[in-house]
């Protein structure tokens, strides 16, 4: 009997935002990659995520393993990017503490 080995692409795709997807969900892989980080064991990513399918888990954490370096770049890249927009966001919001605060006189009055 003859095995044969195919080599597989991990199961990841870059939306529109440059984001990197895994198979056809919309989870991303950092979120994959940080509960792996955390501890999270695959199948436990799974539950928490049940778009995703055991070998998409298993995939995207061997990748990662294989390729660290390049990953964790893309996850600086990705949290610089997500500190930019808060920046911005903050910058049109202003500061949202006398709102907070106005709700807060307005709970406690009402309640």
């Amino acid at each position: 009997m003859s095995f044969t080995m195919v080599s597989e692409a991990p199961p990841l795709r870059e939306d529109a935002d440059g984001a990197l997807r895994i198979g056809r969900s919309r989870v991303l892989l950092e979120l994959v990659v940080h509960a792996f980080q955390d501890g999270a064991a695959p199948e436990s990513i799974v539950q928490r995520f049940p778009t995703l399918t055991l070998a998409e888990v298993y995939a995207v954490v061997a990748y990662y393993l294989r390729h660290r370096d390049d990953v964790e770049g893309y996850l600086r890249h990705r949290e610089r990017q997500a500190g930019e927009v808060r920046k911005r966001v903050e910058g049109i919001q202003g500061d949202l503490g006398e709102i907070r605060a106005r709700l807060a006189a307005r709970r406690r009055t009402s309640g």
